[in-house]
């Protein structure tokens, strides 16, 4: 009897521990932070990751996946792209200084937050994984609107209402269509406080394998930051949806003329 209750006791504060973390450990920081014995940390460990409550990356870190923290696991096809996304977005993080977000989008065009890695100023854009998103007036929902069937997108659009969360808000149908044909072109979306007032995100498109968009990585900032560095922000989102999606095996085809 005892020795169970403190083996609960001890998964207890090991998920107490991973929820309060905000980027992946190791486990010997693990074991050096909560004080267990290396093998019983590393059993508990490999119990919340056979449940699915936490995964290791590439680098052997462990985070706490989102059916702990936000009420919803994560699907079969997202845990291995959260783990190949997740180095890349550290260093999106620590290059721009700003705050790196994941997501995905259902047939419905319902945006899902995958992962964030935040922004260590002191005035930093965040948001809650499971808060609401609109796809309509945001640069992730645009980059992910941008790459799915017409059919689909004009389906969406006899659905949702359009509303205006800023002034700034684009509500016009035909203004965002016009949008979704430059975001395909070019290869990134903008958001300039069209969702939240004195934030603009940024966000590109991610591919896997077989050339499909299968998320999108965005970077949110305040906007007066954006404005001292537009240039070199794009660029350093581009470049780390490139890196994520070669990561996952795309290979960009180079038409012949």
């Amino acid at each position: 009897m005892n020795s169970e209750i403190k083996s609960a006791g001890r998964i207890l504060d090991l998920l107490e521990y991973m929820a309060s973390q905000r980027e992946a450990v190791p486990l010997a920081q693990i074991i050096r932070d909560l004080g267990f014995p290396k093998s019983s940390a590393h059993g508990l460990v490999q119990t919340l990751a056979g449940r699915g409550h936490v995964v290791r990356d590439n680098a052997g870190r462990y985070m706490l996946v989102e059916a702990s923290r936000h009420g919803f696991p994560f699907r079969r096809h997202e845990e291995p792209l959260v783990v190949t996304a997740r180095p890349f977005m550290e260093k999106l993080r620590d290059e721009s200084g700003e705050t790196v977000l994941l997501a995905t989008m259902n047939a419905h065009c319902d945006i899902r937050r995958l992962a964030k890695c935040v922004s260590r100023h002191r005035v930093r854009y965040d948001v809650n994984l499971d808060a609401a998103i609109a796809a309509y007036c945001t640069a992730t929902g645009r980059v992910l609107l941008a790459h799915i069937s017409k059919e689909t997108v004009e389906h969406y659009f006899s659905r949702v209402q359009l509303l205006s969360y800023t002034r700034y808000t684009v509500t016009d149908i035909d203004r965002i269509r016009d949008m979704l044909v430059k975001v395909r072109r070019d290869g990134y979306a903008l958001n300039d406080q069209e969702f939240v007032t004195g934030s603009t995100g940024i966000a590109a498109p991610i591919f896997d394998r077989h050339g499909e968009v299968v998320a999108a990585i965005n970077l949110g900032l305040p906007t007066v930051r954006y404005n001292e560095r537009r240039e070199a922000f794009l660029l350093m989102v581009r470049s780390a949806a490139d890196a994520i999606s070669r990561a996952l095996g795309y290979r960009r085809q180079i038409k012949e003329k």
